[in-house]
This record gives structure tokens, C-alpha cells and sequence, in this order.
């Protein structure tokens, strides 16, 4: 029995000398584990006579459970004296203001918010959204839409020419979203009415251009839509995306190649204060480009002219972005500021819709 005593000494001067929970793990498994000395004597119960086993046994598992007891009792002291530790060093200044969740701190991006706001009004006019690819051939970028070899509109446009494949076809990134026109045509039967925002790229950069910028085309193809019907739509879309009751538009002659007639559409606005007030004031301002689709590009579509017209309109969305919030220079669209974006985006869970308004 006196080694039993002086087993329980030395296993209890250990546990109080412990640092730390692993130093005090290793005293448990030394003492209590598969091998451990408790456990070794625990082994040679099988070997004594029965009364030794009925003195031996009891005073075993009373060391077994005084251990167990003990190192329970340590590691709630060292836990707290290691919490203790931590809050000695580690300091938090519980006055620091809740950081925001992410719904409340992000911002959509104004080119986002505005795409959305366009396709709600045109949607609420019926109109549908196609989309094409950012990569297209020579024959949907300009041939089809009425731009022949060695025509001089190809030269307005500062194209980004890829290099040549393997069949010796020289791709390009789309200088407009009027590749999407004929795309669509091909893939579907009149009536057709669409919407096609989306990247386009030229070969130019300053303060109202960028190499990268975005455009929402529309087209209307059936056997009836004539200009009158464009200027409808219009008109209506400058109302909604501007929120103004009545705007007045003013159509100049000009030229496309995929369009005839031609029209450039200007708006009445007024610019002599700070900002630029649409629907009031003696000034006008070009937004869009338009005209009534040409008989070669409905040709290229698949479409008889003498049997169907259209009409169509292009329209710049990071200059109507930059007319409507504001916002001086479009470089700074694509410059990734989180500064601007936190001035000038939007949040989240703001979705525009006609009924709550597109930019409350």
C-alpha cells in the first residue's frame, strides 16, 4: 500500500506543477493511459490472492478517480489563467463602432444599376434582352450590317483587330452591339423586339471615352414599325430613365450604314447651373443615335424588305450613367476606387423597378 501512496504523491506533485494543458495532458497520459503506471498496476490485480485484491482493488480506484479529479481541477485553473494571459495582451476597444454587413457596406457598380434600370424600362415596353459574343467575326461586326470592304465608316470605328487563325480569319472585339441584330434575326422570326446591352471596344481614351465602354442597341422588326413608332419608344425611354413628365426631342438627318433614313436624337436640357436638368431649359444635348434598318441588313438577316421593316437605336450607357448621376469623367468608371465607389454606387438591395422609381 506504500507504493500506492507514493504513486499518488508523485502523480499529484506533477499535476501541480503543470504550465500548461499539454504539460498536463502528458501527466494524464503517463498515469491514466493504456500504459500508464496507474494502469500497470491496475494490471496486476489478476495476479494476487483475493485478499489482496479486496485491499489492493479499492485503493487503485480510489488513486484512479483522485487523478482524474485532480487534473480536471487543473485545467479549469490553467484555462483561466490562460484566458487571463490572452486578455493581458490582446486588447479590443469594445467603443470601435459595428463594422457593416455586407449588404449594407458593398455597392453595385452605376454601369450595373443603369443596365438594370434600362432593361426595366424596355421590358415594361416588351422588349426582351438578347446578348452575342464580345469576340466577333469581320462578316457580323461590319459586313452584315452593311459596312463592304474598303468602306470609309469602317475607319470611325478604331477597331481592335485579334491576329489571324489558322484559316487565315482575322477576329476582332466588336466595336458596337449591332452584331447582336443580325445574331437575332438569323435566330428568330418577326415580330422581334430586343434589347442588347453590353461591352464594346474601341481604339480611343480621354475623359468621356474608354477603350472598353457600354451600349444598349434596340431593334424592331415586323411588317409595320415606321419612324413615328421609333420616336414613340424614345421618347417614353427618356421620360422613364430620366424621370421627367415630358421631354422634348429633337431628330437631325445623319448617317449609318446599317440604317436609312439616319437620325441622331438630341434632348432638351438645361446646362446653366452645376448640374445638367433634362425636360427644362433653352440647351440640347446628342444621346442616341437611330434610324429605320436598312433593306441590306434585314437581307443579312434573312428577311425580305419589300415584306418587313424595322427600326433601331444605339445608345452610349456609361454617357447616359455619367448624364444622369453626375459624374465627371469616365475614366473613372474602370479605375476599381473604392472611394468613388462608395460615393457613387448603389446599394444592394436598391433595385430599380418602375413602380418604386429607378434611382430612389
Amino acid at each position: 500500500m506504500n507504493d500506492i501512496v507514493t504513486l499518488e504523491n508523485s502523480i499529484l506533485a506533477e499535476i501541480d506543477t503543470a504550465k500548461d494543458e499539454a504539460a498536463l495532458e502528458s501527466v494524464r497520459v503517463t498515469s491514466l493511459g493504456k500504459k500508464g503506471s496507474i494502469s500497470e498496476k491496475m494490471k496486476t490485480l489478476g495476479g494476487m490472492t483475493p485478499e489482496e485484491r479486496q485491499k489492493t482493488g479499492p485503493a487503485l480506484n480510489g488513486l484512479k478517480a483522485t487523478v482524474t479529479e485532480a487534473i480536471a481541477t487543473r485545467k479549469d485553473v490553467l484555462k483561466r489563467e490562460a484566458i487571463s494571459a490572452r486578455l493581458e495582451h490582446e486588447t479590443i476597444d469594445v467603443t470601435l463602432p459595428v463594422r457593416q454587413s455586407p449588404s449594407e457596406a458593398g455597392r453595385i457598380h452605376p454601369i450595373s444599376q443603369v443596365v438594370d434600370e434600362i432593361t426595366a424600362i424596355f421590358a415594361d415596353m416588351g422588349f426582351s434582352i438578347a446578348e452575342g459574343p464580345d469576340i466577333e467575326t469581320d462578316y457580323y461586326n461590319f459586313v452584315a450590317l452593311n459596312f463592304p470592304d474598303g468602306h470609309p465608316a469602317r475607319e470611325m470605328h478604331d477597331t481592335f483587330f485579334l491576329e489571324s487563325d489558322e484559316n487565315g480569319e482575322r477576329k476582332l472585339l466588336r466595336t458596337h452591339t449591332s452584331p447582336v441584330q443580325i445574331r437575332t434575326m438569323e435566330a428568330q422570326e418577326p415580330p422581334i423586339r430586343i434589347v442588347i446591352p453590353g461591352k464594346t471596344y474601341r481604339c480611343d481614351s480621354d475623359a468621356t471615352h474608354s477603350p472598353m465602354f457600354h451600349q444598349m442597341e434596340g431593334l424592331v422588326v415586323d411588317k409595320t414599325s415606321n419612324v413615328a413608332n421609333l420616336k414613340w419608344v424614345l421618347e417614353e425611354f427618356c421620360k422613364s430613365f430620366f424621370e421627367v413628365d415630358q421631354v422634348k426631342m429633337r431628330f437631325r438627318p445623319s448617317f449609318f450604314p446599317f440604317t436609312e433614313p439616319s437620325l441622331e436624337v438630341d434632348i432638351q436640357c438645361d446646362r446653366s447651373g452645376n448640374e445638367v436638368r433634362f425636360g427644362e431649359g433653352n440647351d440640347w444635348m446628342e444621346i442616341l443615335g437611330c434610324g429605320m434598318v436598312h433593306p441590306n441588313v434585314l437581307r443579312s438577316g434573312g428577311f425580305d424588305p419589300d415584306e418587313y421593316q424595322g427600326f433601331a437605336w444605339g445608345i452610349g450607357i456609361d454617357r447616359i450613367a455619367m448624364l444622369k448621376y453626375g459624374m465627371p469623367d469616365l475614366r473613372a468608371f474602370f479605375d476599381a476606387d473604392v472611394r468613388w465607389m462608395k460615393h457613387y454606387g448603389f446599394r444592394p438591395l436598391d433595385m430599380p423597378t418602375l413602380f418604386g422609381g429607378l434611382s430612389s
